[in-house]
């Protein structure tokens, strides 16, 4: 069987260099891929790895013949034999196609199967490294979806391997605008001289299904911070997409984790304009103790943390069986320093100054734990106050704004003139006073 295969490839490889030297497209195809079909049959791997780096470096080979072979070859790597085998035909493909922009994707393909294979042994940081040899975006051939899988698949991998930095950077590459795109128009014929776009694999999710895969990663991402309002916002995203929206048994726990990532995140415009919004929402009305929370948080009213924990603990806790798991370590830490804050924006409405005994007493804190919460609000200038300590007061002062500011510093230097030309005036009456009295 050997002899007949070297002597078929032999007959074939004098065939191809005919059609080659001749410059015969279609000729110079068929007898390349005659000859991998020839060592598939044969199961000789070795033979078919070894001609795959003979026929790509011939001399003058031609561009289309190399692509014909390469995706060829890749139609044979799920039938190998073993790993180490699918391994050697990867990595053989890999460096024929190496610096050819004509088989830019199929090199990009591959590279993917061979990470997956990495990653199954559990080698996570190699499987990394190798994804992020190769930048998709700039791939003009390339289905926009495939780009947005594989770009997906470089950020999933970094965060697996814990490298938060380089996931932010790759996770950039993709615009959620990117999403938005209507995907049921036609799409246009090319014209001649524009750059063919290939179809994606059918292995590639659809847009809206990568869609959820990206702000899923996003939620990954955003809790290794605890940055509460973008994981709020990315939630947000997938509530919106429409297979989401029509099943109450996927809307229903995306709806429970943007409320409670509401009532987490620090108080700013956008968390204000976030919680009127998800208010409006008619969902909201099938979760009611939810939208109880909500409410309570908007209405500049004291809430109690020890009754409000109680009606609450239980649905916190139920938070690890639904999607997306648990709220994370610090989140029962931070949803008490929320309400303490909430508590304390309600003084500041009702009262212009009050005891720190009394202050202490309304948010249920000891007087030490009251006053580090009013200078951490001071610092990251939630709010504007002094503390007369011997008195044990707490005077609350309204914030102002840069117009307010410059209206007042207009106001007090034209009182300052005024009282420089008064004082002139009166300095001017006194000389001629007294110059008069002289000559009297």
């Amino acid at each position: 069987m050997g002899g007949n295969l070297d002597a078929a490839i032999e007959s074939l490889l004098s065939v191809e260099k005919q059609t080659r030297l001749a410059g015969d497209v279609a000729g110079t195809k068929n007898a390349v891929i005659e000859i991998i079909k020839l060592c598939y049959e044969a199961r000789a791997w070795k033979t078919l790895n070894d001609q795959i780096g003979v026929l790509s470096k011939r001399r003058g080979q031609i561009k289309q013949a190399v692509t014909a072979m390469v995706q060829q070859a890749m139609h044979y790597i799920d039938d190998t034999p073993d790993t180490e085998t699918r391994i050697e035909l990867i990595k053989t493909l890999n460096n024929v196609s190496a610096g050819k922009i004509y088989v830019e994707i199929e090199r990009a393909r591959l590279i993917k199967r061979l990470a997956k294979i990495k990653e199954e042994h559990g080698l996570i940081a190699e499987a990394a490294d190798l994804m992020q040899e190769i930048a998709v975006e700039t791939f003009g051939a390339m289905a926009k979806t495939e780009k947005i899988a594989f770009i997906l698949e470089q950020v999933r991998l970094c965060l697996d391997r814990q490298d938060y930095v380089r996931a932010q950077i790759l996770s950039r590459k993709i615009s959620p605008r990117a999403f938005d795109a209507d995907t049921s128009k036609e799409r246009k014929k090319p014209k001649e001289g524009d750059n063919v776009v290939e179809e994606a694999p059918s292995d590639i999710p659809p847009l809206l299904e990568l869609k959820r895969i990206y702000y899923e990663l996003m939620i990954r991402y955003y809790s290794h911070s605890n940055d509460y309002l973008d994981i709020c916002r990315s939630y947000k995203s997938i509530y919106e997409i429409p297979s989401v929206k029509a099943d109450p048994s996927q809307w229903i726990p995306v709806l429970r984790k943007i409320c409670w990532y509401l009532v987490l995140s620090p108080h700013d415009p956008m968390q204000s304009s976030l919680l009127n919004s998800t208010l409006e929402d008619k969902n909201l009305s099938e979760i009611p103790k939810f939208s109880f929370l909500l409410k309570q948080v908007i209405t500049m009213e004291v809430i109690q943390w020890t009754a409000l924990w109680k009606t609450y603990s239980e649905e916190f806790e139920n938070e690890k069986a639904m999607l997306g798991g648990s709220l994370g370590d610090k989140a029962a830490e931070d949803l008490k320093l929320r309400i303490i804050e909430h508590n304390i924006l309600v003084a500041l409405k009702y009262y212009s100054r009050i005891t720190l005994k009394r202050l202490a007493e309304l948010l249920c804190l000891s007087l030490q734990e009251a006053e580090k919460h009013l200078s951490d609000m001071v610092v990251s200038k939630s709010l504007v106050m002094k503390v007369d300590r011997p008195m044990g007061v707490v005077y609350f002062h309204a914030p102002k704004d840069s117009n307010e500011i410059l209206n007042s510093w207009a106001m007090n230097l034209e009182k300052l003139l005024d009282l420089v030309e008064k004082t002139c005036h009166q300095i001017h009456k006194e000389t001629m006073v007294h110059k008069a009295a002289l000559k009297v």
